[in-house]
């Protein structure tokens, strides 16, 4: 549950919506929407969301 905290918090401060998220980081729009439903995502999709949410966080601020 925290890696969907950290990705509601990511979708709030960007303005992003859920779908797009979800096609940027995995090119599956339903990826935020599952996660919201229970799916929990594995070892290598959390470094893929943390990484993206990294990334874009110090575009951001630069």
């Amino acid at each position: 549950m925290e890696m969907l905290r950290e990705v509601e918090k990511f979708l709030r401060e960007n303005d992003m919506p859920p779908t797009k998220f979800g096609r940027l980081v995995a090119h599956d729009p339903r990826l935020v929407l599952d996660m919201r439903m229970g799916r929990e995502v594995r070892s290598a999709m959390q470094r893929k969301i943390r990484q993206f949410i990294d990334e874009n966080c110090l575009k951001k601020a630069a």
